[in-house]
C-alpha cells in the first residue's frame, strides 16, 4: 500500500479505526480526551474543516498547513507533521491501555490518508463524514451526534474548525443544511469505507 505524503498546503481525508475493529471510544470522556490531543498536536500542523468521532474509527478533513515564516521546523515540516500525528495516536492509545488494563496496538497502522483535489469532492466528504454515525446505525439523525463538525458548523461558538471556509464551500449556511439532507437522500453512504 502506498502512503500518500501530506503535502503542506493540501487538503486531505485522514481517517483510521481500531486494530481488529476494536472501539477506541471507550466512554463519551475518551471523544472529548482525543480531540484535546488532536488540539494540542493537530492544531499547529492543519486547519480542520469537519470530523466526526466514532466508537471505533474517526474521520477529519483538514489542510496541512504551509510551513510558517518563523517555524523551527521549515527543513523538516514534513516530518514534523508526521512527528505530530505519531503524538496524538501514541498518546492517546497509551491513555486508553493503562485506563482500560489493555496492551498493544490501538489503531490500525499506517492511518488512513486521501488526498481532496476538487471542490466537489470536499462537499461531499463534509456530507460524509458528518452523516458516518446514521450510515453506521449509531444514531437515527446524524445531526443530533456529539463528536461531529456538523452543529459547531451552523453554530456561532468558538471552535477549531475553519467554519467560514467551510460554509462557502456550501454558499453559506442554509446551502450547507440543504446540501446534507439532499446527499443523504439521493446517494449510498457506503463510497468510501
Amino acid at each position: 500500500m502506498k502512503i500518500t505524503t501530506l503535502i503542506p498546503g493540501e487538503n486531505y481525508h485522514i481517517y483510521n479505526r481500531g486494530n481488529n475493529r476494536e472501539n477506541i471510544f471507550i466512554e463519551e470522556k475518551n471523544y472529548d480526551y482525543f480531540m484535546r490531543l488532536y488540539r494540542k498536536y493537530i492544531d499547529p500542523i492543519a486547519e480542520t474543516y469537519a470530523y466526526c468521532l466514532l466508537r471505533n474509527h474517526f474521520h477529519f478533513l483538514m489542510q496541512i498547513k504551509v510551513v510558517p515564516q518563523d517555524c523551527q521546523f521549515s527543513e523538516g515540516w514534513q516530518s514534523y507533521v508526521s512527528l505530530q500525528f505519531r503524538n496524538l495516536f501514541s498518546t492517546y492509545s497509551k491513555a486508553i491501555n493503562k485506563a482500560y488494563q489493555r496492551t498493544g496496538s490501538l489503531f490500525e497502522k499506517p492511518f488512513k490518508r486521501r488526498h481532496v483535489s476538487n471542490d466537489a469532492y470536499f462537499r461531499m466528504l463534509v456530507v460524509y463524514i458528518h452523516q458516518n454515525p446514521q450510515k453506521h446505525g449509531l444514531i437515527d439523525d446524524y445531526r443530533d451526534w456529539r463528536f461531529s463538525s456538523y452543529q459547531a458548523i451552523l453554530r456561532r461558538e468558538p471552535t477549531i474548525l475553519e467554519r467560514d471556509k467551510v460554509l462557502s464551500w456550501f454558499d453559506e449556511g442554509r446551502s450547507f443544511s440543504d446540501f446534507h439532507r439532499m446527499w443523504i437522500d439521493e446517494n449510498d453512504l457506503d463510497i468510501i469505507d
